[in-house]
């Protein structure tokens, strides 16, 4: 033992002579690392507060007859916002980073609203596909909404509660979409936004609830997704992965069957493509099948990064869970057990643990809030939806939809503008 705690002791003031000797060396790599990424940090925000927005409110008409796949389409159009990925040079000098949209559910005692968000260089996409799909909506030009509130929250008179979401599975795993709702029980379409709409029907005139998707097109040289998808896939059914194989590995096996030419016949290993046993989808089980044919749908698709959040005020005298409690039922209805699903980030979410709970709490909430006010996309909640999940989340209420206080036009009004601008 004595010998052990000699060695031990040897070791580590060998540790510390190096340290000693070489601490000059790691520094100014430390500090310059930590200076390069404030000021990466700077020019990024800066960039940012020089973005001008539009906020729209969109008011929809009383009879929508579009199927979900005509929101699906606005989302593939809206793919097209997306930029290349920014040189070292523009991340260094200008901040420049992509964009993103945020489509807002706004629910209080008066009704439910639609909002759109979006950077002034996308305006005239954002008019033009909406319209183009839905001719009888009418886009109003409106201040935010979230000026209600003079101050921060929550304060003396007002209270919140709030979190991100995130997912389930790995990210190739699809939520519910669209297709299930529309071939639901006797041939009747059931629109999944129902359940939400109930939900803002029946609140007090001080209850507000606030939906938030923030999105923005995948990075083009992020193909992580679609890589993890086709792993997970070649793992179900049974195909090997394809591999890389070096220079050297190649030299070695070489000698390896030159030594044992004389004993044995030589065996050479196939690199490059994939190989798995014919029919092999054949042998899977109908669970199987279904996540396999669900991840390779999901990965054909545009994709997108998104921020969910949500967020619920009401006076702190009158505060309530149940509307909390119904609203997180909305999101739950598309998880599904073999696949994928909705559930809180859980450092967003605005609740304390001891010591200093309260304290926790109440700063946990105003960051959540000034994230909701800023539209802040967290890339540590960050999820990737393809264009079918994003049109099941947020989409306009279609007919089967009977919710009342549901702000609708009343009558259809005129042509679009004759000035709307053309995408070309």
């Amino acid at each position: 033992m004595p010998e052990a705690l000699e060695i031990l002791r040897n070791v580590l003031l060998l540790i510390w002579h190096i340290i000693k000797l070489t601490w000059w060396i790691f520094l100014p790599i430390v500090f310059l690392t930590a200076v390069y990424n404030l000021w990466l940090f700077y020019v990024k925000n800066k960039f940012l507060k020089n973005v001008q927005y539009t906020i729209f409110e969109i008011k929809i008409p009383r009879y929508i007859e579009k199927s979900f796949k005509s929101m699906e389409d606005i989302f593939s159009a809206f793919h097209s916002i997306q930029i290349s990925t920014p040189n070292f040079k523009e991340r260094l000098t200008e901040g420049k980073i992509q964009l993103w949209l945020s489509f807002e559910i706004i629910g209080d005692g008066r009704g439910t609203s639609f909002y759109i968000r979006t950077p002034n260089d996308y305006k005239h996409l954002v008019e033009s596909q909406l319209y183009a799909q839905y001719p009888d909506l009418e886009l109003i030009e409106v201040e935010d909404y979230t000026n209600i509130f003079s101050s921060l929250l929550p304060n003396k008179f007002w209270d919140i509660w709030g979190l991100d979401f995130t997912l389930v599975q790995p990210t190739p795993y699809p939520i519910l979409t669209y297709p299930f709702f529309e071939a639901s029980k006797d041939e009747k379409t059931i629109d999944p936004i129902s359940s939400l709409m109930e939900t803002i029907s029946k609140l007090k005139s001080d209850e507000r609830i606030w939906i938030q998707i923030l999105f923005k097109p995948v990075d083009p040289k992020d193909d992580s997704c679609k890589k993890e998808g086709e792993k997970i896939v070649n793992k179900i059914i049974g195909k090997k992965e394809s591999t890389e194989r070096s220079y050297w590995s190649y030299i070695l096996e070489f000698l390896y069957n030159l030594v044992k030419a004389p004993f044995e016949a030589p065996e050479w290993e196939e690199g490059g493509g994939a190989e798995g046993s014919p029919g092999l989808m054949q042998h899977l089980t109908p669970g199987e099948k279904d996540i396999v044919e669900a991840i390779q749908t999901k990965i054909s698709k545009l994709l997108f990064d998104a921020t969910i959040r949500f967020v619920y005020i009401d006076r702190r005298n009158a505060f309530s869970r149940l509307n909390i409690t119904s609203t997180m039922g909305f999101f739950r209805q598309f998880n599904r057990l073999n696949l994928n699903g909705f559930k809180p980030y859980k450092p967003s979410v605005t609740k304390g643990k001891w010591p200093f709970k309260k304290q926790k709490e109440f700063w946990k909430k105003v960051f959540l809030y000034k994230n909701y006010l800023k539209r802040k996309f967290n890339s540590d909640s960050k999820i990737v939806l393809n264009t079918e999940e994003l049109a099941t989340i947020f989409h306009f209420p279609i007919n089967v939809v009977e919710a009342p206080f549901l702000r609708r036009i009343e009558s259809k009004k005129g042509e679009p503008p004759v000035n709307l601008p053309i995408e070309g």
